[in-house]
């Protein structure tokens, strides 16, 4: 797992975030049709594999697990962040969370059908980001796919968390469509959907997806 002052200011950052999240996040997925859509294309697709596990990589609090389920998969979490961990446990007992980083992960090669990267890409350095999206491609079974949300921007760093008046803050990337799609292409993961909405009140810029796939017969990464 890293652990330099990038890594570690975005953890506890995210430590201190977790009861935000839970309280302001946990229902958030009720009022988004077009993400819950998205969601279930992607379970749609990982079912026709014959297989149900999935990971959500990057879970945060959770907020995730029992829609997945509720889609027919049997969803894992893993995020950096222990506090989040502790909360998604809580929150949601039936489900596996556990602390992880995303260019590590917990996971055995080729064992998940599928993997959910909902918003978590963004708080990775192009260095990690790659890393993190060839972990994806080395869990994945071929024919196995992921699920990328995003927020799209010109990749140039930001800060985020600073105006919450929290005490905290940390890096943060608006990816590009350009940025995403070389990511999958250098790990072998190739596109099926591509989707891109305009942004919600309160929100400062428009929100981008996709989904790729790992082939049927790809080599081991």
């Amino acid at each position: 797992m890293r652990d330099d002052a990038a890594t570690r200011e975005l953890r506890n950052a995210h430590d201190v975030l977790a009861p935000v999240y839970a309280e302001r996040l946990a229902g958030l997925l009720d009022e988004m049709p077009i993400e819950q859509a998205l969601l279930g294309l992607f379970a749609d697709l990982v079912r026709r594999t014959n297989r149900v596990r999935v990971g959500d990589i990057g879970c945060g609090t959770g907020r995730l697990l029992t829609y997945l389920a509720s889609l027919g998969l049997e969803p894992r979490g893993v995020d950096l962040s222990p506090e989040m961990v502790r909360v998604a446990q809580r929150d949601y007992p039936g489900f596996q969370v556990e602390v992880g980083d995303m260019v590590s992960l917990p996971f055995a090669d080729g064992s998940l059908a599928g993997a959910v990267c909902w918003y978590s890409m963004m708080y990775l350095p192009p260095g990690p980001r790659q890393q993190a999206f060839a972990e994806i491609a080395r869990v994945l079974t071929p024919g196995g796919y992921l699920a990328v949300a995003y927020k799209q921007g010109d990749d140039s760093p930001r800060r985020g968390g600073e105006q919450l008046g929290l005490g905290i803050g940390f890096d943060i990337w608006w990816h590009s469509q350009a940025e995403v799609e070389a990511r999958l292409a250098e790990v072998g993961l190739e596109p099926v959907f591509w989707g891109r909405r305009p942004p919600l009140e309160m929100e400062p810029q428009p929100q981008g997806y996709v989904i790729a796939r790992r082939p049927p017969h790809a080599a081991a990464v």
